[in-house]
């Protein structure tokens, strides 16, 4: 394997006191800041402290097996996640005949283009390190249908999901008795984490969008602390063809006197933003302005961060992610964590700073520049987009000292697939253009005259499966010699990885 390699880059912010003054300036602007103060600490009796989780495997028991296969099947004759009316009519419904479970808990909810995920997990750590149950909704999926529900860290038991389907079952089959349209494999999702939450019961909700903002079922919620990752084009066909307009769409999660945690934004987008928070009275705290990472360097196994919080300084954190991209996203979690906790508007202090270290230490994000093999190394990323193929050819050029990289892309129709593809280009040796399996899947021919155009005939192959896009990668890799350093990137796709994934052994 070719190991991180040392680096003494930083990424350092205000150093000259103006943080100070505008944390100062902010707090003294809006003394009455609604941020809600965690005031209910329910004993973890049952499920204990969190545990950092592997991606579940299918469940061991072939009942369970059956009956989650069951579930899954009625859950895919719905409406997917690609087909979208654009309302939160049928959630509101569901959430009414359900008797509001959304509101049995206060929530910090999550949109965004990229970092979505990384970012919730990093959230989700750091409140059970202070002792919150948490419950965390995320989409889509790497391998199991059951990550998306976490109950205190873990993925939900998929017995426990499928008894949580069975309870709200005959509440969905009335609202779609009633509307015009089914409720969506999305929403039924949605309200089931919902309905888990409640009946956990948990102490905070960290949920992320599914898409957008304003019509994204997630959004029933009242957020406390709205976040917003770095926004760029992707969904333009939905959201808009302007980071501006998919700005506007994404805003809609920012409520009535919430705090905003804003990472760093295309100008326009920020704009957006900025006049939402105005209308709602809302507070923004901003990425490099109130917040930010003061420095950072590589380590061995990821990075070593000093971060500036809303609250102050906090040194020595180890995240065991690479890329700046995963730095950005752990400062976004640290403030919009001490948001909830009413830190830097209702108190002048930081949290403890070794429970934030240890929940950092904890972090996982599988599929995210994950290392799944060795000999030669390969590594898995969700990257679908041209910002996120471009977050992780940087975080991969800087992590890893490849002498020879190896790309293997399945992508999803609809994409930007060339924006990615060019994203790519100058780190990749050869590419290797394969599908997944999903009905949504680019066919590969397709995706290959593309990728002729950007890198050229001679350093494109294409194999249909994903299994032999593989192995004639990681042989492309090992025409060097045994060890020159070469390794494979696996890309393109949410699903490409997951199958990718499995392919390669990991649970």
């Amino acid at each position: 394997m070719s190991e991180p390699r040392p680096s003494d880059r930083h990424d350092a912010s205000d150093s000259d006191g103006t943080f100070e003054e505008i944390v100062d300036e902010a707090t003294q602007r809006d003394p009455d800041l609604a941020v809600i103060e965690a005031g209910s600490r329910t004993l973890r009796t049952q499920s204990g402290p969190a545990q950092a989780e592997a991606v579940p495997a299918r469940p061991a028991d072939p009942e369970t097996d059956r009956a989650l296969r069951a579930v899954e099947q009625e859950l895919a004759g719905r409406w997917g996640e690609t087909k979208l009316e654009p309302s939160v009519t049928r959630i509101a419904a569901l959430m009414d005949v359900l008797g509001e479970p959304q509101r049995a808990y206060p929530s910090i909810h999550i949109t965004g283009t990229n970092g979505k995920t990384s970012t919730a997990r990093m959230i989700e750590a750091l409140l059970n390190a202070f002792e919150l149950r948490t419950g965390r909704y995320t989409s889509p999926h790497v391998q199991s249908i059951t990550e998306r529900i976490s109950l205190d860290g873990a993925p939900i038991d998929p017995q426990r999901f499928i008894e949580t389907y069975e309870d709200v079952k005959p509440y969905v089959e009335m609202v779609d008795a009633q509307q015009p349209y089914r409720l969506s494999f999305f929403e039924v999702l949605t309200g089931m984490a919902y309905a888990a939450f409640a009946d956990a019961p948990v102490d905070v909700a960290v949920v992320e969008v599914g898409m957008g903002g304003t019509w994204d079922a997630t959004n029933v919620i009242d957020g406390s602390v709205a976040v917003v990752t770095p926004i760029s084009l992707d969904h333009t066909d939905r959201l808009g063809t302007t980071p501006a307009e998919i700005a506007d769409e994404k805003a809609g999660v920012i409520k009535q006197g919430a705090t905003v945690i804003l990472s760093q934004q295309p100008v326009d987008a920020a704009q957006v933003m900025l006049k939402k928070a105005v209308e709602v009275d809302a507070t923004v705290a901003r990425e490099g302005m109130e917040f930010g990472v003061v420095s950072r360097e590589v380590a061995v196994g990821g990075q070593l961060l000093t971060l500036r919080g809303l609250g102050g300084e906090y040194d020595n954190i180890f995240l065991p992610l690479y890329g700046a991209h995963q730095a950005h996203n752990a400062a976004v979690a640290l403030a919009a964590v001490e948001a909830f906790f009413g830190i830097g508007a209702e108190q002048a202090r930081t949290l403890d700073v070794e429970a934030v270290r240890k929940a950092f230490l904890a972090v996982l994000s599988p599929g995210r520049l994950e290392v799944v093999r060795s000999s030669p190394t390969v590594v898995l990323d969700a990257a679908h987009n041209p910002a996120g193929a471009a977050a992780a050819a940087e975080g991969i050029s800087e992590a890893f000292s490849f002498s020879r990289l190896i790309g293997v892309v399945g992508a999803s129709e609809g994409k930007d697939v060339r924006g990615m593809l060019e994203a790519f280009e100058p780190i990749f040796a050869e590419v290797v253009v394969t599908q997944n399996s999903s009905a949504r899947a680019m066919d590969a021919d397709a995706l290959a005259a593309v990728a002729v155009e950007v890198f050229g005939h001679d350093r494109v192959q294409v194999e249909p499966r994903l299994d032999d896009a593989i192995e004639a990668a990681i042989t492309l890799a090992e025409e060097e010699a045994e060890y020159a350093g070469a390794g494979v990137l696996v890309a393109g796709s949410v699903i490409t990885v997951g199958e990718a994934r499995l392919l390669l052994g990991r649970r």
